[in-house]
């Protein structure tokens, strides 16, 4: 089923220098209630990347809407484990978990 006009989004994140390597390797095996939840919830076309000198994680999805996509995961259970479960991965303040960190880069140029 095609998707028109998906909205493109960007974030960034920063890992723990020292937590590159194990972070990297739990999404080796994401569980399938997860994934099916971010699918659920309209993320699509969903990547992440990671610098490995220093650990900044740069994420890309469309979605139609990224903001009830976000509110969509967060009220899932699956969701909440998996984000603590991720948290001490990251430099963020206490009691930030890694998807309310995120903040879309904004898009200045888009070659179709």
């Amino acid at each position: 089923m095609a998707h028109a006009a998906a909205e493109r989004v960007c974030f960034v994140l920063q890992l723990k220098p020292d937590r590159i390597d194990e972070y990297v390797a739990a999404h080796e095996h994401v569980w399938p209630e997860m994934l099916e939840a971010l699918s659920n919830a309209g993320w699509r076309n969903y990547s992440l990347f990671v610098r490995s000198a220093d650990g900044l994680v740069v994420g890309y999805l469309q979605t139609d809407d990224f903001e009830a996509a976000q509110s969509g995961m967060a009220a899932t259970e699956i969701n909440a484990r998996w984000q603590a479960g991720m948290a001490d991965f990251f430099q963020n303040p206490a009691g930030v978990q890694p998807d309310q960190a995120m903040r879309p880069l904004t898009e200045y140029f888009h070659l179709d």
